[in-house]
């Protein structure tokens, strides 16, 4: 159904594209928006929605960025680890953490089909805040300086 061009407007896509659609470049206002009303997992699966509307593209593009800057600035840290295991694990959680966040916006705009994911920090959810939090936390841990070489240090000294 979510490849179909034509979409019946009283489904969750449907209500979410049309939000996305009203919500224009600038939104229609912090509260104005009426999509929140009328989808059943607004503050869940289609946060970003609800954010396009009543906010506009310009606070999408800033949640989007806000993702991919985490995700780059700790793929870019995890390129310097000496650790494999560090390096691994980090990656598979930075890139877990990223792909969960595209799967949620994928689904708004009709790219994916509903998934159910939320969008981490920022959908409502007991369950799904507290992994997230995890998640950040242990991805924290693997990305600090340690006392050790860098992996540029090491080659170096290799050779």
């Amino acid at each position: 159904g979510f490849l179909n061009p034509e979409i019946d407007p009283r489904t969750q896509i449907g209500y979410a594209t049309n939000a996305i659609q009203e919500g224009g470049f600038f939104g229609v206002g912090v509260g104005e928006g009426t999509v929140k009303w009328s989808l059943p997992d607004a503050h869940t699966d289609f946060i970003i929605a609800v954010a396009a509307e009543e906010y506009g593209t310009i606070m999408v593009l800033a949640i989007i960025l806000l993702y991919a800057t985490i995700v780059s600035r700790s793929l870019l840290r995890l390129l310097r680890e000496r650790d494999p295991f560090a390096r691994i694990a980090g990656t598979g959680l930075a890139c877990a953490f990223g792909v969960q966040a595209l799967i949620n916006m994928g689904v708004a705009v009709r790219l994916l089909p509903a998934k159910g994911m939320t969008l981490p920090f920022v959908s409502y959810g007991g369950s799904s805040v507290i992994a997230s939090g995890i998640t950040m936390g242990m991805l924290l841990a693997l990305t600090r300086a340690r006392p050790q070489g860098e992996m540029a240090e090491i080659l170096r000294r290799g050779r």
